[in-house]
């Protein structure tokens, strides 16, 4: 049986047919991809918004593998001895604590060295990462440093934990979460603790059966002893098509989306949302995806105030991608609310 997919990605092939890869968000999106032969591989971000600062981020992500292959350096150190041998040394009594930052090449080294008269134990503890482990750190315009480190199917089969931090060293402010993932088959469950505000947590579930999915999602104020939030949906799923309603912010929020491949090159949807508390009025958003040849598509979306888009992607050669979009008032086409957009990918 297939693992469903989780709460937030119930309407994911709607959502991303309706939202991704249309560039008129940004004036300028610029990303670089490349990867070391070590395995690192390094992402840099950045975009130019029509209002606002540039922002950008730097990214390095370090993935060991399930096989346990990791870089040559990871297996010199399993050849390693952890523990050396005892031996005499005219030194004097001392005890050093020495621990090394974040090398991509090397990851971490931690080194004990204790001593007592003349005779002293040498203990060299080394953290080689297991398979399954990912560590990323990004590092963004706005001097925020976040760390992430996942165990995927490390600790028990299907259960992924993730470990993310930030800290900002002009505020001196510190952030730490901990998520768990958990997948089998006909279920998917997830939760998030946010452990230094609240703290809070958030659980959702999302039961699969043939194409049919279930879920709900409810968060919780520790502090407070208070559901913060809830919300639910139902869904039916298979590869060519798929339909899901969601009722969000405590079941205030309803939307109802659409998706259908219609073939290899042709895919369609559609979303209406509702707000239960604004009034009487549905939003519609309507989406199409042409794909014109192996190396390039082109998509197009209206929705109900009128406001039309258009973009278009080209893969220009092997690691080059260009994106092009542009979005209209079709309603004031005199006036100056229309926006253009462009994006670079780069991928070595």
């Amino acid at each position: 049986m297939a693992t469903p997919p989780a709460f937030s990605d119930i309407a994911k092939a709607a959502n991303d047919l309706l939202n991704k890869d249309f560039y008129h968000t940004s004036a300028a999106n610029l990303e670089v991809k490349s990867k070391a032969p070590n395995g690192v591989t390094f992402n840099v971000k950045g975009k130019s918004a029509h209002e606002g600062p540039i922002n950008g981020s730097l990214e390095a992500k370090y993935v060991d593998a399930p096989t346990g292959k990791g870089s040559p350096n990871h297996r010199k150190a399993r050849e390693r001895p952890r523990i050396a041998a005892q031996h005499t040394s005219p030194l004097p009594p001392r005890i050093i604590f020495s621990c090394s930052r974040y090398n991509p090449l090397n990851m971490l080294n931690f080194s004990v060295v204790s001593s007592l008269a003349h005779k002293h134990n040498v203990i060299i503890l080394m953290f080689r990462p297991r398979p399954g482990l990912t560590l990323t750190q990004t590092w963004n315009t706005a001097n925020a440093l976040d760390t992430k480190l996942e165990l995927d199917n490390n600790i028990a089969k299907g259960l992924k934990a993730e470990i993310l931090t930030q800290y900002l060293p002009s505020s001196q402010s510190k952030g730490a979460k901990l998520n768990l993932h958990f997948k089998q088959p006909n279920l998917h469950t997830r939760a998030f603790f946010d452990l230094l505000k609240g703290p809070t947590a958030n659980f959702d579930a999302v039961l699969g059966h043939e194409g049919f999915l279930v879920g709900a999602e409810g968060g919780y104020d520790v502090q407070k002893a208070a559901i913060t939030k809830y919300s639910a949906a139902v869904a039916y799923s298979l590869p060519e098509y798929s339909a899901a309603i969601t009722a969000s912010n405590n079941l205030t929020l309803f939307s109802a989306s659409y998706y259908h491949r219609v073939n290899a090159q042709v895919e369609a949807g559609a979303k209406a949302t509702w707000d239960s508390k604004a009034g009487n009025t549905v939003g519609l958003e309507v989406a199409s995806k042409y794909r014109l040849d192996p190396s390039s598509f082109a998509k197009a979306k209206i929705n109900d105030r009128g406001i039309a888009a258009l973009a278009y992607n080209v893969l220009l050669r092997p690691g080059v991608t260009l994106g092009l979009g542009a979005s209209f008032d079709t309603q004031n086409l005199n006036q100056a609310a229309h926006k253009v957009g462009a994006s670079f990918t780069f991928e070595g």
